[in-house]
C-alpha cells in the first residue's frame, strides 16, 4: 500500500458531516451502451481505468481533527446492480474500502460515488474513461486513437482548489436571506428513495427556451415553481420558493481537479395564482444571470472557504467540527425549497457516439433533487424524492407536456 495521503476538501467535509441513512450523499452517473455489457471485459477496462485515475483509488479515514484519504492497493470489481440507485457507500460495514461502485445491468454501465471524493464533473470524467476503455476492448482496432478523458497531470487532478484558488475577497453587501416554503409530507419508509427518469427532447426544450429567451436551466427550474406552487397549500403560497443550483467552479476558475469544486446558488422568488411559464421563467432567468456573475461567484466562494484560513479552526476536534457543520447546514437548509443541477452536454469522441445510447444521473436527496444532463438529443432528468407524494413530479411534468414537450417517464418502485 502506499503512504500517500491528503486531507479531505472543504466540500467533503459537508458531506461527511451530514451524511445519513436517508441521504447517504451518493450520487450516481449511468452510460447506457447499444450493446449487451461484457461483465469481464468491464472489469479489465475498470482496472486499467483505475491506474488512470489514482486520486479515486482511496480509502477514507478519520483522524483527530480532520478526515483524510488514503491510496490504497485495492482494485475495483464491477458487479451486476443488485441494489436500489444511490445505496450508501460511506458506512462502517464498508470501512477501509473503496468510496466508489461500479455495477452493470443489461447495457447499462453505473458508477455510484460518495459525495466526499468527487463532483459530478470528475465522476463524470471517469465514467467517460471506463466507458472508452471498454469499448476499445470489446472493438480492438477500431478505438484505439480515441484519448483518454484524463488529460491533466496528477497533481491538477488532485487539487484542492477551493484552497489554491482562494483570494480572501469580501463582499461589499450581502442580500439578506429570507426563510422560504420548504417541502412537507411523509417520507417514504425504511429510509427509501424513489428515482424518476424523464426523457424529452433536447430540441424542443431549446426551441421553446429561445422563444422565451431563457436558459435551458432558467426554463426547468421555473417549470419546477410552477409545480411546487400549484401543490403548496393556500396557506402557505406567499412564501417564496428557491430553487438551489449547483455551480461548476472550474468554469471560472483554470482548474483541472477531479476533486470537489463547486459552489450552489439559490434563485428565490414568490409566485402569484396569475404566474405561468411566460411569467415565471424570465424572471427566474434574470436572477440567475445576476447571480453567476464571475465577481459574485469568486466572493461566494471565498466567503465559504475563509473559515478554513481562521486562526483556531485546525486544531478544534473533529467530532465538534462536525457537531458545527451539521447544525450551521440544517439553517441552511431553511433557505432551500427544491434541487436542481444541470450537467450541460455530455461530449465524447466522433468515434464512440455510434455505440452510446444515453446518459443518466442522480443525486441522493432528502427531499427532492434533479439532475439534468443530455446527449444528442435525448435530455435527461435524473430526480431523486425522498416523499411519499408524487404530486409535484407529476404536476411539473403535465406541465412540459402541457408546453409542447414529447415527455418518456421511468420510476423505481418503492414499499409506501
Amino acid at each position: 500500500m502506499s503512504d500517500s495521503w491528503y486531507k479531505v476538501d472543504n466540500v467533503a467535509k459537508v458531506f461527511l458531516a451530514t451524511a445519513t441513512p436517508q441521504d447517504p450523499r451518493v450520487f450516481r452517473i449511468s452510460c447506457t451502451l447499444n450493446e449487451e455489457i461484457d461483465p469481464d471485459t468491464l472489469n479489465e477496462a475498470l482496472r486499467s481505468t483505475a491506474q488512470e485515475w489514482p486520486q479515486f483509488q482511496v480509502t477514507l479515514h478519520r483522524g483527530l481533527f480532520w478526515h483524510y484519504f488514503e491510496s490504497t492497493d485495492q482494485l475495483p470489481t464491477a458487479q451486476p446492480e443488485n441494489k436500489a440507485p444511490c445505496a450508501p457507500l460511506y458506512t462502517p460495514e464498508r470501512r477501509n474500502r473503496l468510496i466508489y461502485r461500479v455495477t452493470y445491468f443489461g447495457s447499462r454501465i453505473n458508477l455510484e460515488m460518495f459525495h466526499a471524493i468527487t463532483d459530478g464533473n470528475g465522476g463524470l470524467l471517469y465514467l467517460k474513461s471506463i466507458v472508452r476503455n471498454y469499448l476499445a476492448l470489446r472493438h480492438p482496432g477500431e478505438l484505439d486513437s480515441v484519448p483518454s478523458p484524463n488529460s491533466a497531470s496528477a497533481g491538477d487532478l488532485a487539487q484542492d482548489s477551493f484552497r489554491t484558488f482562494y483570494g480572501g475577497t469580501k463582499r461589499d453587501t450581502v442580500a439578506k436571506k429570507v426563510k422560504v416554503y420548504r417541502l412537507h409530507g411523509l417520507r417514504l419508509p425504511y429510509n427509501q428513495q424513489q428515482f424518476f427518469e424523464g426523457h424529452l427532447s433536447a430540441k424542443q426544450v431549446l426551441d421553446r427556451c429561445h422563444a422565451l429567451g431563457v436558459s435551458m436551466t432558467s426554463y426547468l427550474s421555473a417549470s419546477f415553481m410552477l409545480a411546487i406552487y400549484q401543490d403548496m397549500p393556500a396557506l402557505e403560497r406567499s412564501k417564496p420558493i428557491s430553487i438551489s443550483l449547483p455551480v461548476n467552479l472550474r468554469n471560472y476558475y483554470p482548474s483541472e481537479t477531479a476533486r470537489n469544486f463547486f459552489n450552489s446558488v439559490s434563485v428565490t422568488h414568490t409566485l402569484t395564482d396569475a404566474d405561468t411559464l411566460e411569467t415565471v421563467a424570465p424572471v427566474f432567468d434574470a436572477k440567475l444571470r445576476e447571480i453567476l456573475k464571475p465577481e459574485n461567484i469568486r466572493a461566494q466562494m471565498d466567503e465559504y472557504e475563509k473559515l478554513e484560513h481562521m486562526p483556531g479552526i485546525r486544531p478544534v476536534p473533529l467530532f465538534i467540527k462536525n457537531v458545527t457543520v451539521k447544525l450551521f447546514t440544517k439553517l441552511e437548509n431553511r433557505y432551500v425549497t427544491a434541487v436542481v443541477s444541470n450537467m450541460g452536454r455530455v461530449s465524447i469522441p466522433e468515434e464512440l457516439k455510434p455505440h452510446i445510447h444515453s446518459f443518466a444521473a442522480f443525486s441522493s436527496s432528502k427531499t427532492l433533487f434533479t439532475v439534468v444532463c443530455s446527449y444528442g438529443d435525448d435530455l435527461v432528468l435524473g430526480t431523486a424524492s425522498a416523499l411519499r407524494s408524487t404530486a409535484i413530479l407529476q404536476r411539473f411534468y403535465r406541465g412540459l407536456t402541457k408546453d409542447g414537450m414529447d415527455v418518456t417517464l421511468y420510476a423505481t418502485e418503492v414499499e409506501k
